[in-house]
């Protein structure tokens, strides 16, 4: 359909998944390359002639990049359990940090017919069986004569992520049982939390009066 078509028109993209791959570079100690192929099913609509009405089709789109980040180095090896001996060796265990992406719905900017040899947009990889599987099986093999070249908008923010530990202090404490009364400099504050001294301006009754108080009979 593509080539014998004479035009064409980019309606929607969106991404399908990413692959990534993450080596640390050997001269260049915490460092580390990230290599994405970015997988995108583009949603097109081809037109035969002046008159003809669009005909839609979907593919596949892949892009390639990569970024150089710092991940700092761990200087320890990791051993978990329930591995056996030879299910774990020493160059597996070292504690490498993990790449993620994080993808924004993509802009489908434009598209183009061109030749195939002229527009140097052969595939970068194989493409996964799974992705395959979405447009009813493998594509075809043989060299097809027009391409559709799409330029798609990305917005992406890479990061490596590594677990750490984390020493905090703990401190012994102690519930107070008193109730803390905020303390003003202020005189006039002061003196109006003092209770007022009733028994001052009231002489003591009899029975309030302790042993060897008591008055003359």
């Amino acid at each position: 359909m593509v080539d014998s078509a004479t035009n064409v028109r980019i309606r929607d993209v969106s991404v399908i998944t990413v692959y990534m791959d993450l080596q640390p570079i050997p001269f260049n100690k915490g460092f580390y390359s990230v290599d994405m192929t970015f997988f995108f099913d583009v949603a097109l609509d081809l037109f035969g002639g002046p008159t003809s009405c669009p005909v839609p089709i979907n593919g596949v789109a892949v892009f390639n990049k990569k970024v150089i980040l710092y991940g700092s180095e761990g200087n320890v090896k990791l051993f978990t359990s329930g591995c056996s001996l030879d299910d774990l060796q020493a160059e597996d265990a070292r504690i490498l940090p993990k790449a993620t992406v994080q993808v924004a719905e993509p802009v489908a900017l434009s598209a183009r017919l061109c030749e195939y040899p002229a527009c140097g947009c052969e595939p970068y990889c194989r493409i996964p069986e799974s992705i395959c599987q979405r447009y009813g099986g493998e594509f075809e093999t043989c060299q097809p004569k027009n391409v559709v070249y799409a330029t798609i908008g990305l917005f992406i923010i890479v990061q490596i992520v590594r677990n750490v530990q984390m020493l905090i202090p703990a401190y012994d404490f102690c519930v107070p049982e008193k109730e803390c009364v905020a303390s003003s400099d202020n005189p006039c504050e002061l003196f109006r939390r003092i209770e007022f001294p009733t028994s001052e301006f009231f002489p003591p009754k009899a029975t309030d009066l302790g042993e060897g108080n008591h008055p003359c009979r």
